[in-house]
């Protein structure tokens, strides 16, 4: 008896011991005092404006770009007397970031400041020469999330393109990977499918810094600018936001937190569907529905997955813009229970498929461009996942399709590293 009670002890000890990892793991983090930590705007402020010493200087940036007091780098480049700061440009969202998702945003002039300020969501991606005419170097500060379809970091490779073109420094200061820069998932772009949610051949979890990035296109892509970029202090791979001193500064208005930002890389790809991703709510790519989903139902089917450090709630939720707005959806809440081990592209993709399976009169992938390419096919990066969901493919055969791609493109990522691991 005494045997079969402290065994008994040890299971229920081990039990709690699991119980409270797996309620740390996805909790937010305690606030570390990081002395040595600095963003790359910190220490270009600190140690780098010499580089911009007797040129006119053009700043794309957001409401993200801002150092570690949260002072604006656009107030605090046009108050520094070593500074000549002549042009803002803005992406997806603008420079004070009061445009919404893919909404036009015109030429406008910057109250605070008084300067230009030019759109690189408009009409042109690109910044032209007319834009650069008063522009001697351009630099890029801008928070990126750490998903391939998210726009910013294409905003960045067009505007390297047009310093190449006019001749003139390009300068990135570096931020954090929201999600970590170690975990890389998903597949890897097929060039046939390239857009603006997708121009280059990268994993969609790509596990890269818009610095690191910005040196991988540059090489592997050809862009050839005179390239520098400002490196973050104290910054190592494995951590997240949290991990950081840094306060969140939402980079989009549908990026709310930083567990936004966590399922993103695979929930975004409802946006290739007729279901909700849960815009116009307060906890968008988080609530996933439509009115003619059984929440119950989809709740219990994606459990029975087993997909690993996540739960899915059933939830009903009406969305105030965008898809089936105004209108009861009906669905499920992802919960994260454990980011450590959660595969957000494959959640992602599990629950795109179990609501085609469960509801095949009813759902449907936004439709076909003139050359068979759909909205989701952009954003998964290829054509043969939705064929696969089509076909019946199960999850597994999916996921397990895009492994040797995704080894070769980690390899050719290494050399562009420039952090570690803690």
């Amino acid at each position: 008896m005494k045997r079969l009670a402290a065994v008994l002890a040890l299971m229920i000890a081990f039990s709690c011991l699991a119980v409270v990892h797996a309620a740390r793991s996805n909790q937010p983090r305690e606030k570390q005092k990081h002395p040595s930590f600095q963003l790359g705007v910190d220490v270009f402020l600190k140690e780098k404006v010499h580089l911009l010493k007797g040129k006119r200087v053009g700043l794309i940036t957001n409401p993200t770009g801002v150092d570690q007091s949260l002072n604006s780098i656009v107030d605090r480049f046009a108050r520094n007397p070593d500074i000549h700061l002549t042009a803002l440009f803005g992406p997806e969202h603008g420079v004070r970031g009061s445009a919404d998702a893919g909404a036009y945003v015109p030429f406008y002039t910057d109250s605070k400041t008084g300067l230009p300020v030019y759109s690189l969501y408009g009409e042109t991606k690109k910044p032209t020469p007319e834009m650069l005419k008063d522009v001697d170097v351009l630099v890029f500060d801008i928070q990126d999330v750490g998903a391939r379809f998210y726009t910013y970091i294409y905003t960045m490779a067009y505007a390297m393109e047009a310093a190449k073109e006019k001749g003139i420094p390009f300068i990135v200061l570096d931020r954090p990977n929201p999600i970590g820069g170690t975990k890389v998932e998903g597949p890897v772009l097929n060039p046939a499918y390239s857009s603006f949610v997708g121009m280059y051949s990268i994993a969609l979890r790509h596990g890269m810094t818009a610095g690191e990035l910005t040196k991988y296109f540059n090489k592997e892509c050809g862009i050839g600018a005179d390239l520098t970029v400002v490196p973050m202090k104290g910054w190592h791979r494995d951590m997240y936001a949290d991990d950081t001193p840094l306060q969140w500064v939402m980079p989009s208005p549908n990026m709310p937190t930083l567990d936004t930002a966590i399922v993103y890389p695979g929930a975004a790809l409802i946006e290739g569907t007729n279901i909700s991703e849960g815009r116009g709510t307060t906890r968008p790519f988080e609530l996933i529905g439509a009115p003619f989903i059984d929440g119950d139902l989809l709740a219990e089917k994606l459990n029975a997955l087993g997909l690993p450090g996540v739960r899915f709630r059933s939830a009903s939720f009406t969305p105030t813009t965008s898809k089936w707005a105004g209108k009861l959806a009906n669905g499920i809440q992802i919960h994260v229970t454990d980011r450590n081990v959660y595969q957000s592209v494959e959640t992602g993709i599990a629950i795109v498929k179990t609501i085609h399976d469960l509801y095949p009169g009813q759902f449907t992938f936004r439709a076909e461009d003139k050359n068979g390419i759909s909205y989701f096919d952009q954003l998964i990066g290829n054509g043969w996942v939705r064929q696969d969901i089509n076909r019946g493919a199960s999850l597994k055969t999916i996921a397990r399709k895009w492994q040797r791609d995704l080894g070769t493109w980690k390899k050719k990522r290494e050399k562009y590293l420039m952090y570690k691991i803690e």
